[in-house]
């Protein structure tokens, strides 16, 4: 009797190797012409790449690439809808503190009476009064030692 052939299909890869993604990545960097920019740059004066490594190199830059990286990561969880009506609302709310105040008497005793009945004006203070206190809160927690790592949840490498 013939003995059992042992076989054992090899796995196709599903995913590019990381050369396949690198070679990739250089012909995408060659195609938009990004390739040769920073060729020419570095080859075009010597001093301009050491002024810039040693620029990029030092704490303000780091930290100024740390906190713009904590912002883009923040507002990448603000819905797009929300972004934009906080900053219309901001923009308006601009545009009439520099239109001036002298058209706005002051209320008075019976003014500041009246606005305390106001329902439409404690509809508006209650919740920017709420989100103050949100935060105030927030402000007073110590800062994180690793931003990143708070929002992510990932413990970073270096």
């Amino acid at each position: 009797m013939a003995e059992p052939v042992e076989y054992r299909p090899r796995p196709t890869p599903t995913e590019p190797s990381a050369y396949e993604e690198l070679d990739r990545l250089v012909q995408t960097l060659h195609e938009q012409g990004l390739l040769r920019l920073a060729n020419d740059l570095a080859s075009a004066n010597k001093g301009i790449v050491e002024i810039l490594v040693r620029g990029l190199s030092t704490p303000g830059a780091q930290n100024a690439l740390q906190n713009l990286g904590a912002a883009a990561m923040v507002l990448g969880r603000v819905p797009p809808g929300t972004f934009y009506r906080v900053a219309d609302a901001a923009r308006l709310a601009l545009a009439r503190l520099t239109e001036g105040s002298a058209d706005h008497p002051a209320p008075g005793v019976r003014g500041a009476y009246r606005l305390l009945n106001d329902d439409d004006a404690w509809r508006t203070l209650g919740p920017l009064a709420e989100a103050l206190g949100v935060f105030g809160r927030a402000m007073s927690r110590p800062p994180p030692e690793r931003p990143i790592t708070e929002y992510s949840g990932k413990e970073s490498e270096a």
